[in-house]
C-alpha cells in the first residue's frame, strides 16, 4: 500500500508534515492512494490535495481506481466542507475561487475520463451545486487571480465540433471564443490569461490569442506536458507522457496571425534549446515568479530547484 506523506518546507530548509499517511483512512477497506498536485487557497491559509486513489470495492479482491480531493489547512488540519466530509470523491482539477470559501472541482461524465461537469463545494456547512448544468467539457483551466476558467465544450453525445469558452464560475455566465478544428489533450493557459495553448493531434500544439481569438499559431512539437515561461512568447516542454521521464526543451512560440480564408494554416516546426544539459526528469515546474525551474530526477523522490536556465 502507498499513503504519500505531505510536508510543508521553507525556502531556508525547515519543514514540517502535514498529513502523515498511514493515518489518512476512508472506509474499512484497504485503500491506497498517491499525491497527484496541490493548489494553494488566494489567500495562502489552505490547500487542495488531489490524490490518485486505489480502493478495494468486493471481498474478491477487485480495485477501483478513482480521483478524490482533500481540503488541508496549512497547518495540516483536515477542512470539512459541503456534506461534513474532508475530501471530494471523484472531485479533481479543483480551484479556489477568489473568496476563499468556494471550490469549483470537474467530475467524470463519459467515461472513461471523456467528458466532465462542473460542481462547486463551500466551506463548513454550505451546500455544494452543480455549475453549468447540463453542460459537458473535454478540459478546463482557471485563469489565475480571477473566477474565470477556459474550457473547451463538447455536447454530450460527442457530436458537434468543440468550442472555446470563457467562463465565470462564481456568476456562471459565459462566452463562447471560438470553434476548434480538433482538442486532444494539454489545455493550458498563460499567467496573464491572455493566451491558451493545447494540442489538437499527437503532434501540433496550437496557441490562440484570448482577446483576439481569430489569431493563431500551430506548431509540430510532439506530444508532452509544457508550462508557460515568462514572457508567454515561449514555453518548457518535457519531450516525454505525463508520467514518463524525458528531456526539458525551450519551444519559441512564433507572432500569433489571423489564418486568410483560402488558405490552410502553415504548422511552424520550432527548433528545440535543451536545458539543463538535456538530462530526463520526471517531472518540473516554473515558479509563479519566472525566477525558478524545479525537476524531479527519474526514479528518485528528490526536488531540485535551479535558476530559471537562459535560453
Amino acid at each position: 500500500l502507498q499513503r504519500d506523506d505531505i510536508w510543508l518546507q521553507d525556502v531556508n530548509g525547515k519543514r514540517r508534515r502535514l498529513l502523515l499517511g498511514e493515518k489518512f483512512l476512508r472506509g474499512n477497506l484497504p485503500f491506497t492512494y498517491a499525491v497527484d498536485f496541490f493548489r494553494w487557497s488566494p489567500n495562502g491559509r489552505m490547500i487542495l490535495v488531489q490524490l490518485f486513489t486505489t480502493s478495494v470495492v468486493d471481498d474478491s479482491g477487485g480495485t477501483e481506481d478513482a480521483m478524490m480531493t482533500l481540503f488541508l489547512e496549512d497547518g495540516g488540519k483536515e477542512i470539512r466542507i459541503s456534506g461534513g466530509d474532508t475530501v471530494i470523491k471523484g472531485a479533481e482539477d479543483a480551484s479556489w475561487l477568489l473568496d476563499n470559501f468556494t471550490v469549483v472541482y470537474l467530475t467524470e461524465e463519459v467515461r472513461p475520463r471523456t467528458l466532465f461537469s462542473f460542481h462547486s463545494a463551500k466551506l463548513a456547512s454550505s451546500p455544494a451545486g452543480k455549475v453549468f448544468e447540463g453542460r459537458t467539457f473535454l478540459a478546463a483551466d482557471a485563469v489565475p487571480h480571477s473566477n474565470i476558467a477556459i474550457a473547451v465544450e463538447q455536447a454530450q453525445n460527442l457530436s458537434g465540433p468543440p468550442r472555446l469558452q470563457r467562463l465565470d464560475l462564481f456568476t456562471q455566465e459565459d462566452k463562447e471564443l471560438a470553434t476548434l478544428d480538433s482538442y486532444v489533450t494539454g489545455l493550458s493557459v498563460s499567467p496573464s490569461g491572455k493566451r491558451a495553448a493545447y494540442f489538437i493531434d499527437k503532434e501540433v500544439l496550437e496557441v490562440r490569442d484570448l482577446t483576439a481569438p481569430n489569431r493563431i499559431a500551430r506548431l509540430r512539437i510532439g506530444l508532452g506536458p509544457f508550462q508557460w515561461a515568462p514572457g508567454e512568447n515561449s514555453i518548457l516542454l518535457k519531450r516525454a507522457t505525463e508520467r514518463k521521464s524525458g528531456d526539458i526543451v525551450w519551444i519559441d512560440i512564433p507572432p500569433l496571425t489571423a489564418p486568410s480564408a483560402d488558405k490552410d494554416l502553415a504548422v511552424i516546426q520550432p527548433a528545440p534549446q535543451p536545458v539543463l544539459r538535456g538530462l530526463s526528469f520526471r517531472d518540473f515546474a516554473i515558479s509563479p515568479d519566472g525566477r525558478f525551474l524545479a525537476v524531479s530526477p527519474p526514479g528518485k523522490h528528490n526536488l531540485l530547484i535551479f535558476p530559471m536556465p537562459s535560453r
